[in-house]
């Protein structure tokens, strides 16, 4: 069901009674907080942990690359190249929103070390943009399909704790949207800063494939246990 806290509306699931583990889960540009239910089951196995799934809504904005239409976008896309004429204001903006959400979790006795953010495509990029410039470090980070926004900008912010985080990144070759140059060039820009990403691509376009959830599945194995 769709619930609303720290002034973002959500869809929160649980695997089991008593979750140990959250999970907030960034959607894309123009979807919705209910996008990704669907991965629950295909990802999440047996014997872990019961988990809470945080999927929060995106504020409705006018997206100016797409002619000003007003949908769900975690900030706003100023032309067709994504690392140019970036928007910081809402970029920064969305950060603020998802810490408040972290918080939110960890007044629900969830600690940051029992906490994942993930993200795909503009997702993605928050979970980034947030995970580079907290003190605190989570338990890890999953980025699907994205790259680091407003690079120069977050480079000086960027903490000790950044590096200590488990970080999964997967993109798709032929993704058309967000192309997989340049998720390669913020894993460059990653290992700059410390920190050293899972690497996976997939013969895919701008989506998820059930070979990126397994391997997930495989990684997310190694946080649980």
């Amino acid at each position: 069901m769709d619930k609303a806290i720290a002034d973002l509306d959500y869809v929160e699931l649980h695997t089991g009674p008593a979750p140990q583990w959250t999970i907030v889960w960034l959607h894309g540009l123009g979807a919705d907080g209910h996008d990704f239910e669907g991965i629950v089951p295909e990802l999440v196995r047996p014997h872990w942990p019961h988990l809470r799934f945080v999927f929060p809504h995106a504020p409705v904005r006018a997206v100016t690359v797409n002619g000003g239409a007003r949908m769900r976008a975690w900030y706003d896309i100023l032309g067709p190249s994504l690392a140019e004429k970036q928007d910081i204001p809402g970029v920064e903006g969305s950060v603020a929103a998802i810490e408040k959400l972290l918080q939110a979790e960890i007044a629900r006795g969830c600690p940051p070390e029992r906490m994942i953010l993930a993200g795909f495509s503009q997702g993605g990029a928050i979970t980034l943009a947030r995970g580079l410039t907290r003190e605190q470090p989570l338990a890890a980070m999953v980025v699907l399909s994205s790259y680091v926004p407003i690079h120069e900008h977050l480079l000086p912010q960027t903490t000790a704790a950044a590096a200590t985080m488990p970080l999964f990144m997967a993109h798709g070759r032929f993704d058309p949207v967000v192309p997989e140059a340049l998720g390669l060039l913020s894993k460059q820009f990653l290992e700059g800063v410390g920190i050293t990403p899972e690497w996976h691509s997939y013969a895919m376009a701008h989506q998820v494939c059930l070979e990126e959830i397994t391997d997930l599945a495989n990684w997310l194995e190694q946080r649980f246990g």
